[in-house]
């Protein structure tokens, strides 16, 4: 982690100067294409990203100030914080390009003509057998250590409610964005997070990859069913409704009343 960090800090030194002095390209306009301006926005994004977590996993969260961060990474506090509006965003940029993903998922299955519910399934599966951080597995062994860190401290679990928060919304209007939409998109946010929880859990208690995959496939098909058959109390044993079909066609969803 510390070289990790250190490579991190030379990064982002490298990203900020480029930035000041490089701004115009080498090419023969003298301009960066708008693909190499965000590409190197993308480096010193993730270069200040890595040194916060470094600093973080090694001293705690509320005990680096982010000063200290800009002046690891060799960056000015205003540009740390154009990049990063809020302490927390420093972690929880691993899951921004998470945000909305199921509505896109679903988005998509409708143009295919898929069950909104079997084409999250395939696609959380599918997270899981490539160990996505997301489903809260990962080989890096800095993994269990940034897990602690995220699930250990208040203010990163509720800024991490509010990107699910956001997450859900989107789902909702992916799925009709009616009464109906939105119980469904709620239940199913709220398996996406308890079945990353678990995994997240395992990992941090210091179980490998390969242990926990089947189980978390396994829990993945469970969890989708009772999903499908719906939920009623919370048991999975009483529907909420006699007709299945309502959680694989969203057209319906648009119109369900409230119960």
């Amino acid at each position: 982690m510390g070289q990790a960090g250190a490579g991190a800090r030379a990064g982002a030194g490298t990203a900020e100067r480029q930035g000041k002095g490089g701004e115009a390209g080498s090419g023969a306009e003298g301009e960066w294409s708008p693909g190499l301006r965000e590409l190197k926005k993308e480096r010193t994004r993730r270069a200040l990203s890595d040194t916060a977590i470094a600093l973080f996993v090694e001293r705690g969260f509320d005990a680096v100030p982010v000063t200290e961060i800009a002046a690891a990474a060799g960056v000015s506090k205003p540009t740390l914080f154009r990049y990063f509006p809020a302490k927390e965003d420093l972690v929880l940029y691993r899951f921004a390009d998470h945000e909305g993903e199921p509505a896109r998922v679903v988005a998509a299955a409708r143009r295919a003509g898929v069950p909104p519910l079997e084409a999250l399934r395939r696609h959380v599966r599918a997270g899981v057998e490539r160990s996505d951080p997301v489903t809260g597995l990962g080989d890096a062994p800095e993994i269990p250590a940034f897990l602690r860190l995220l699930y250990g401290t208040p203010g990163l679990v509720a800024r991490l409610y509010a990107y699910q928060c956001r997450s859900e919304e989107s789902l909702a209007a992916a799925l009709g964005a009616g009464p109906g939409a939105r119980q469904a998109a709620a239940q199913i946010v709220a398996v996406l997070r308890v079945l990353a929880e678990e995994n997240g859990r395992r990992i941090a208690a210091g179980e490998s990859v390969a242990a926990i995959r089947p189980d978390a496939l396994a829990a993945v098909d469970a969890a989708f069913a009772r999903l499908r058959d719906g939920l009623g109390d919370g048991s999975g044993d009483e529907p909420v409704r006699p007709e299945p079909s309502e959680l694989s066609d969203p057209s319906e969803w648009a119109e369900s009343p409230e119960p």
